[in-house]
C-alpha cells in the first residue's frame, strides 16, 4: 500500500494542476465508486486501509480518495513534505522492506494533533459517511449579495470487515460549497464559498453569504469522504 499510495497523490496532483481542482470532482466520484461497488461484491473481508494486500477496489479506489482528501486537509505542501522524507528514507532499502505503518508514519508525524483522529479513520478503520442535503433556498439582499440557506443531514459509522456498522461520531470538519451556474464553456466552475464547517449527527441548519446568484449548494462537493451514497450530496438552489 505505502508506494502505491505515493503514487496515488503524485498522480492526483499532476491531475489538478493540469485540469484544476474544480475539475477533480468527476474523478473522484469514478474512484469513490470503484471503492463501493467494490466493497459491495467483497466475498471475504473488508480490512482498513492501511492493511490491505490485494484488493484492488482499496488499494486504487479507497486509496485515491483517501490521498486525494489529506492534500486538503493537511495541506498539498505539508503532504509533499511527508511523502519526500518517506522517499528519501526508503530508496533502494534492504530487506526488510518498508510497509504502510511507515509510510503513514510519516504522514502522521507531518500533521498537527487535530488530524490525527481523522488519519486514524482514513487508514486504520473502515469509516463512512451519509451526509445528504435535505433543502437549499436563497434570497437576494438589498445590497445585491445573496443569502443561501442549506440544511446538512449527517451521520458516521465505522463497519468491521464483514460490513457491520456502528454510529461514530463526528470529529472532523466537513467541506461544505456553494456554486455558480455553469457558464457557457460548460466547465465545472469555481465555488462561490468553500469552507469547511463542523457538522453534528443528525439536521444541521447552515447560512453563508456570497457574493453572486448561486445555483446549487454541496457537502463534501469533491468527494474527499467515503459516503454510502453519492447522488445526495448536491442539491439546487431554490429562489
Amino acid at each position: 500500500m505505502a508506494v502505491r499510495g505515493d503514487c496515488a497523490a503524485s498522480a492526483l496532483m499532476v491531475m489538478r494542476q493540469r485540469y484544476g481542482a474544480n475539475a477533480m470532482e468527476r474523478w473522484m466520484k469514478i474512484n469513490m465508486n470503484r471503492y463501493l461497488s467494490g466493497r459491495s461484491v467483497e466475498q471475504k473481508k473488508e480490512v482498513p486501509l492501511a492493511l490491505v494486500e490485494n484488493q484492488q477496489y482499496i488499494h486504487y479506489g479507497k486509496g485515491s480518495v483517501t490521498m486525494y482528501a489529506l492534500q486538503d486537509y493537511l495541506g498539498e505542501k505539508q503532504l509533499n513534505g511527508a511523502l519526500k522524507q518517506y522517499v528519501q528514507a526508503v530508496a533502494f532499502q534492504n530487506p526488510p522492506y518498508t510497509n504502510s505503518p511507515e509510510f503513514v508514519g510519516y504522514i502522521r508525524r507531518a500533521a498537527p494533533d487535530s488530524l490525527q483522529p481523522l488519519l486514524t479513520d482514513l487508514f486504520d478503520r473502515i469509516t463512512l459517511y451519509d451526509n445528504r442535503v435535505t433543502d437549499a433556498t436563497a434570497k437576494k439582499l438589498p445590497d445585491g449579495r445573496y443569502q443561501v440557506d442549506m440544511t446538512v443531514t449527517s451521520s458516521k459509522f465505522y463497519s468491521d470487515s464483514l460490513g457491520t456498522q456502528r454510529p461514530a461520531p463526528i470529529r472532523e470538519t466537513l467541506p461544505v460549497a456553494v456554486f455558480p451556474e455553469t457558464g457557457k464553456d460548460k466547465r465545472p466552475p469555481a465555488p462561490l464559498l468553500l469552507v469547511k464547517q463542523r457538522l453534528h449527527p443528525g439536521s444541521n441548519k447552515l447560512r453563508f453569504i456570497v457574493a453572486q446568484k448561486p445555483a446549487n449548494v454541496a457537502v463534501d462537493p469533491y468527494h474527499e469522504l467515503v459516503d454510502r451514497d453519492l447522488e445526495d450530496n448536491r442539491k439546487d438552489v431554490k429562489l
